[in-house]
């Protein structure tokens, strides 16, 4: 598949004064191409949303991007836009129009104090002049894709719509500039289990509508299982395993994935096996010698302890792992 979006080698550093120094993203590298939808997969701190505000390049301070290069082809161009050398300026024109991005929390994201109407005009408005008729016509016809009426949303206020209207409303808003790639950031989170099936279904139907690329940043193994067909695995700040839906949760390769998908309860079936990852993720201004996850791995071994594992490919995926072959024989089958 031609790539849309190349991330190399990407590093962001958190600079904290007297407490030093902290690198969120430490050298992770991916491809998104045309039309894909991929997953990145990680507990809270493993560096998810770091890494999507770093491809929008709006890392908050003290954060900056410390490395790495973003290879954008989507101009149709012989040659990528390398978009950290872009100017400031450059790069906004590109937010929303080529790269948008939902955040997580809904009643965070909306303007209490103005109706949806008038937030939708504001947000075209901020990176391409419009005439106000245009731009209610754009927004109802995504109001539309994600089953919302217009004609009751757009001059509604934020608190008269419900949290999983609100997302939709999000949702609608990222693509009035019609993006090549959407990233969204646990759009699912703290909303009740029918309007998480509802809000998935929506964005399946819109990315093959509209054949978008999209990159979800979730840490529920259920959603990926329903909508990716590439999954990220992040740890500290890192990739360490990628791979297809399908195979990674019939023989995961990483013992941190193990650790997930052995975390995961199900409706039906045994219970007893499910079990947390011990221990908690390392402080990334101190990390571990070795690999990242061998304080809590029951791989671990001396060579763990000593050698940062690199990132190869294995057939159909890439996992960053000494013991995969180990992990890989000795893995059941999941079902979530």
């Amino acid at each position: 598949m031609k790539p849309l979006l190349q991330v190399r080698d990407l590093q962001v550093t958190f600079d904290l004064g007297w407490h030093g120094r902290l690198i969120a993203v430490d050298g992770v590298s991916f491809d998104l191409a045309h039309g894909e939808f991929v997953a990145l997969v990680g507990e809270s701190g493993s560096g998810k949303s770091t890494t999507a505000l770093a491809l929008i390049r709006l890392v908050p301070p003290p954060g900056f991007i410390s490395g790495g290069r973003l290879l954008w082809w989507g101009d149709g161009e012989g040659k990528p836009v390398e978009l950290l050398q872009l100017s400031a300026s450059q790069m906004r024109e590109r937010r929303w129009r080529d790269i948008a991005m939902v955040f997580q929390g809904a009643q965070n994201a909306l303007n209490p104090v103005m109706r949806i109407a008038e937030q939708m005009i504001e947000t075209v408005r901020a990176h391409h002049p419009m005439p106000r008729e245009e731009i209610l016509d754009r927004a109802a016809r995504c109001l539309r894709m994600v089953r919302l009426e217009p004609s009751r949303v757009l001059r509604a206020y934020p608190h008269e719509l419900s949290g999983g209207m609100r997302q939709r409303v999000l949702i609608a808003m990222s693509l009035l500039m019609t993006p090549r790639l959407l990233i969204l950031d646990e759009p699912t989170t703290a909303l009740d289990v029918i309007t998480q099936a509802h809000i998935l279904e929506i964005l399946r139907e819109i990315q093959e509508q509209l054949g978008l690329t999209m990159l979800l940043l979730t840490h529920d193994l259920a959603v990926v299982a329903k909508t990716a067909r590439r999954v990220l695995i992040m740890y500290a700040g890192q990739i360490v395993e990628e791979a297809p839906p399908e195979t990674l949760f019939e023989i995961p390769y990483h013992p941190y994935t193990r650790g997930l998908l052995q975390a995961v309860p199900t409706l039906r079936g045994d219970l007893t096996g499910k079990r947390p990852i011990p221990g908690a993720p390392p402080d990334l201004r101190h990390p571990p010698p070795g690999c990242r996850f061998h304080p809590r791995c029951p791989y671990a071994d001396e060579i763990c302890r000593r050698v940062e594992p690199a990132l190869e490919d294995v057939g159909s995926r890439r996992v960053a792992c000494h013991h995969w072959q180990r992990v890989a024989q000795e893995a059941p089958a999941y079902k979530l």
